[in-house]
């Protein structure tokens, strides 16, 4: 069990282990105990006078996933999915899934166990649970606005089964903007792309690209894909005609040939979230694609910062060693990634100097983007970026949701 505090904007208040001086977090525990702390921060630092998007935040789909399967256009899947589900009664929640059983080590081992399941009591109402849930966060945070991702779908770039990938993604898709986005203006979202298949990837980027709510789209950056083939160009081409950012949002995996030689999850939490973005960076940058769509705006996703100098001044190394290899560049690879866009979660605060260093780097001011993450153990809350001493009060107020609005024209 965790005890309350000892995660960012966690509450220190009261509980049924209140006498004993110690609150434990629960997947029973309301979200707006466990954020306690964040919601003194909006009095505490003034926040309810910032306008705060959040630009990544997560609710956890596999409670609602008999409801996503419902949607599954193809009548064998959807059929085969649900029997799944009556057959297989411990993995109703999985059936179709490819949630690998690596990331269950995220709890910590049960002592920050609250994203393994948002079980905490919601009334029942006309109101969707994940909606009453997504509010509590938002609220309790002092949120304006939250762009809302699922967690376990976003494993789907490694699911050894093409067709499912793009069956599941169109009803997730289809599920989330009937379910979610039409009762609550303040929740966007950018929309997962079966990228493997660039014809599906069109066909929901047209089905789905003018729906309110939808302000982008997104790649999950775990796969084995490169970023740079021909066959994608259509997918990049019809976002910058729309004027649609694009986005790549990092995850863990213990499953690939550098991972698999790790062996604990600290390692892989801490490379495979970088290591995944930083090799679609490499192949978008030296591939000239930043000439070839110049209008498209790229966002990196929960991958912190701390790599981002590293890459700047690798590649622009290499480059100027080799610039018969990236012909199509007219500037350095650095000059490229400060145009591009990052959110904030997880950021590398420990060592202040260098972050400081970091946030020149990637031109924060106007690239920068604030993000929560939460549900997830490592959630980061807008004091992270209201409290850093080295940001004026300009540059706070862009990074925590003026670059946001701008970005996706809110």
């Amino acid at each position: 069990m965790s005890k309350i505090g000892v995660v960012n904007g966690v509450s220190s208040g009261a509980s049924t282990a209140r006498d004993h001086g110690v609150q434990q977090i629960t997947t029973r525990t309301d979200s707006r105990e466990i954020l306690a702390n964040a919601h003194r921060d909006i009095a505490r630092l003034h926040l309810d006078d910032y306008f705060i998007v959040d630009v990544d935040a997560h609710h956890v789909e596999f409670d609602s996933w008999s409801e996503i399967l419902d949607h599954l256009e193809n009548p064998v899947l959807r059929h085969n999915a649900k029997s799944m589900t009556q057959n297989w009664p411990n993995a109703k929640q999985l059936a179709f899934s490819n949630h690998p059983v690596g990331l269950t080590f995220q709890d910590v081992f049960g002592r920050i166990p609250h994203q393994a399941e948002l079980g905490e009591h919601v009334e029942k109402t006309d109101e969707h649970r994940d909606l009453t849930l997504v509010r509590r966060a938002m609220d309790s945070m002092g949120i304006r606005m939250q762009v809302v991702f699922p967690q376990p779908m976003l494993e789907m770039g490694l699911h050894p089964e093409p067709d499912i990938v793009t069956a599941m993604t169109f009803a997730y898709n289809r599920w989330f903007t009937k379910t979610i986005l039409p009762r609550e203006k303040r929740v966007k979202t950018l929309l997962c792309l079966p990228f493997h298949d660039p014809d599906a990837s069109l066909k929901m980027i047209q089905e789905f690209g003018e729906t309110p709510g939808v302000v982008g789209f997104m790649i999950t950056s775990q796969r084995h894909a490169g970023v740079h083939k021909n066959m994608f160009m259509r997918i990049y081409h019809e976002l910058q005609e729309r004027g649609l950012p694009l986005a790549f949002h990092a995850g863990p995996t213990w499953g690939d040939t550098m991972t698999s030689t790790m062996n604990r999850f600290l390692s892989v939490h801490a490379m495979s979230f970088v290591t995944c973005n930083m090799m679609h960076m490499t192949n978008w940058i030296v591939n000239g694609l930043p000439e070839r769509f110049p209008k498209l705006k790229v966002i990196w996703i929960e991958s912190g910062l701390a790599w981002v100098p590293f890459m700047m001044q690798r590649l622009d190394h290499e480059y100027l060693m080799r610039q018969s290899d990236a012909p199509l560049l007219k500037r350095l690879p650095s000059e490229y990634i400060q145009e591009m866009f990052f959110t904030s979660q997880p950021l590398e605060v420990t060592l202040p100097h260098m972050l400081e260093a970091t946030f020149k780097a990637v031109h924060a001011e106007t690239q920068l983007m604030y993000s929560s993450d939460w549900p997830h153990w490592d959630f980061d809350v807008p004091a992270r970026i209201a409290g850093l001493p080295f940001l004026d009060e300009q540059a706070k107020r862009n990074i925590l949701g003026e670059n946001a609005r701008r970005l996706f024209r809110l």
